[in-house]
């Protein structure tokens, strides 16, 4: 019986007109036609700006060593991290340097900054230069750089002297300290106390 009711109280809503409006439909007309707006090209003077005195090249125009160029060159870099370069100018000067990553001892920081002393991960260099002087000079250097630190070598590189010679002893004072006078104390009249 309530399953009649049920059915029959559905069965009357569907039956009965919708009292929805339609949905609005705005009416269509075209889009006004403007003309794109026509601006005027802005006029800016040109700076007068000095021209810049540069100084004359201090080179003489018969110098050798005017146009150098790079006569051969080369890179090289590896997937373990090593490289490999040189290059040669037409003025004979030449350089070339080698670096390998290598496992070394040094400080480590972690992710709070807290320092450690562990194996780290470095780069080692090796490498050498020639080159020639205004003057003639040849110049040849070679260097290195690992944990040891900076090593260049060439023959027009400073040497420190070398002293042979014994250092200077301080004296020995071999003599008695005074002995400072035992205190006797007084009662404030002039009598010792013992």
């Amino acid at each position: 019986m309530k399953l009649f009711f049920v059915a029959a109280f559905l069965a009357v809503a569907a039956a009965v007109p919708s009292s929805y409006k339609p949905e609005y439909k705005a009416p269509s007309s075209p889009a006004p036609n403007y003309p794109a707006p026509k601006y005027p090209t802005p006029s800016y003077p040109a700076p007068a700006y000095p021209a810049p005195a540069y100084p004359a090249p201090a080179y003489n125009k018969d110098n050798k060593y005017a146009d150098i160029t790079i006569t051969s060159q080369s890179d090289e870099r590896n997937l373990d991290g090593s490289t490999q370069w040189s290059y040669a100018q037409s003025d004979y000067t030449t350089r070339e340097e080698s670096q390998v990553q290598k496992k070394m001892q040094g400080v480590t920081y972690d992710s709070y900054g807290k320092e450690s002393y562990g194996e780290v991960l470095g780069n080692t260099n090796k490498g050498s230069s020639y080159w020639v002087s205004p003057e003639g000079q040849k110049f040849t250097l070679t260097w290195a750089a690992d944990e040891a630190g900076f090593q260049p070598k060439g023959d027009h590189l400073p040497v420190a002297p070398v002293h042979e010679y014994e250092l200077p002893v301080a004296p020995v004072h071999e003599y008695e300290l005074p002995v400072a006078p035992v205190h006797i104390p007084f009662n404030g009249k002039g009598y010792k106390i013992y």
